[in-house]
């Protein structure tokens, strides 16, 4: 890691190149420890202070540009917030024995927590009873029936960190659990290799899986006609894991009871059809966002970048 030049008695500060988006509060936090260079500090450094960055900072959601590695030379350690790896060109990477850090360790109980309470706020007509309320309706009758939280049989699509996280949790509060994954893993649930046949014996499907091209699509029409009309989705991974025309179909025309969407293809605006749904709970994006995320996400990110 490089670190700037500084007097006699000046405590000398590494130096970290910031090579993608990165929230500003985490960028606030890190630059009381580090100098974090962006590239327009880096575009003032000499070749030979460029060749001395080791470090470098991104999210899952912006990557590595490709241009980076040509430009620093000495780059072997990238911190990533989050815990997607789709943006990197792994390949690439490797061949230049650049290793990337993603940050799932700090994300998974959030992203779980938060998938448990959409099922809660889906199910139970959290969000549209708020409503209810405000407009007056109660007044005229009783709010709609919702679904026993403790009797829903769930699937958890991908039983990675944070899979088996949101597994457990809905599994101490009475859900039966299965699931679908690339390989079974050696757990008690029970484990369903095609996600059709998953859907078609669930209530609930809770996506946890990666994106990028491999998940691409995989909740498609025929998987959301399996799910059935009393079915609903949870969505914590990546927007691109749902074939949304065929979501916005199944939610407009009672094909499956529900969605909870805390992705979406395009961010920061979805399809306009999903605002006009009253069946379907919009997040953006906020899964993580508690003040222990920030805490252990700075932490785990100096200690990423400190060595």
């Amino acid at each position: 890691m490089a670190e700037n030049p500084a007097g006699e008695g000046v405590e000398r500060r590494p130096t970290v190149a910031v090579l993608g988006w990165v929230p500003p509060d985490i960028l606030k936090a890190l630059a009381m420890r580090f100098d974090l260079l962006e590239s327009d500090g880096l575009s003032a450094l000499s070749a030979a202070q460029r060749a001395a960055i080791t470090h470098g900072l991104t999210s899952a959601k912006s990557g590595l540009p490709l241009e980076a590695i040509s430009e620093l030379p000495g780059l072997a350690t990238i911190a990533s917030v989050g815990a997607g790896m789709e943006n990197f060109d792994l390949p690439q990477l490797l061949a230049r024995k650049i290793n990337v850090h993603p940050t799932a360790n700090a994300m998974s109980e959030d992203t779980a927590e938060f998938a448990v309470g959409l099922v809660f706020a889906l199910l139970r007509h959290i969000v549209n009873n708020d409503g209810f309320v405000r407009r007056g309706d109660w007044a005229a009758g009783r709010a709609p029936l919702g679904w026993r939280i403790s009797e829903r049989r769930v699937g958890i699509v991908g039983l990675g960190r944070i899979g088996a996280r949101v597994a457990q949790k809905l599994a101490a509060l009475g859900c039966d659990i299965a699931y679908t994954a690339r390989s079974r893993k050696d757990v008690d649930w029970r484990f369903e290799p095609e996600i059709a046949d998953l859907a078609r014996t669930v209530d609930v499907l809770v996506l946890c899986c990666s994106g990028g091209e491999a998940t691409r699509g995989l909740v498609d029409a025929h998987v959301l006609d399996q799910l059935g009309p009393n079915g609903h989705i949870v969505n914590v991974a990546r927007g691109t894991v749902v074939d949304e025309p065929a979501l916005l179909q199944a939610l407009e025309q009672g094909i499956i009871a529900g969605a909870a969407l805390d992705v979406f293809e395009n961010e920061p605006t979805p399809d306009a059809r999903f605002l006009t749904l009253s069946n379907c709970i919009l997040q953006p994006h906020t899964s993580v966002l508690t003040r222990e995320n920030r805490r252990d996400l700075i932490a785990e990110l100096t200690g990423l970048l400190d060595h």
